[in-house]
């Protein structure tokens, strides 16, 4: 479905139910969509209180391109896990992905990263 894109709208939802869309890298994963982002994102806090999210096609600014689907998303930290998850992102990515890495390794905020899967329902 969202496979082909190189960029995903997530759309999460605040506590009084308005939606804020963000553009992620993501890859698939054992038929689930995987992502990163910092621990300490909105994005974080919002799937914490409520799994509840909208997914779309869009461009690297969050321009949405294809129509939106109802989706589940859920904060993964089981190590496994998130390695698989970040070999998938790794195998789309390439180099985009190891500049990502080190980048972040470079200013303390891999490992502050929080990795989510994105079920789509």
């Amino acid at each position: 479905m969202l496979e082909k894109e190189n960029y995903l709208s997530l759309a999460t939802f605040r506590r009084d139910g308005r939606a804020v869309a963000t553009p992620i890298w993501f890859a698939a994963e054992g038929g689930t969509l995987v992502a990163f982002t910092a621990g300490d994102s909105g994005k974080v806090k919002r799937v914490r209180n409520s799994g509840r999210a909208r997914i779309a096609a869009c461009d690297v600014r969050g321009r949405v391109h294809g129509p939106w689907h109802e989706a589940r998303a859920e904060l993964v930290s089981d190590s496994a896990a998130v390695h698989r998850m970040h070999a998938a992102l790794r195998a789309k990515y390439g180099s985009l992905m190891w500049l990502a890495d080190v980048g972040a390794r470079l200013t303390g905020r891999y490992a502050k990263r929080a990795y989510l899967r994105i079920t789509p329902t």
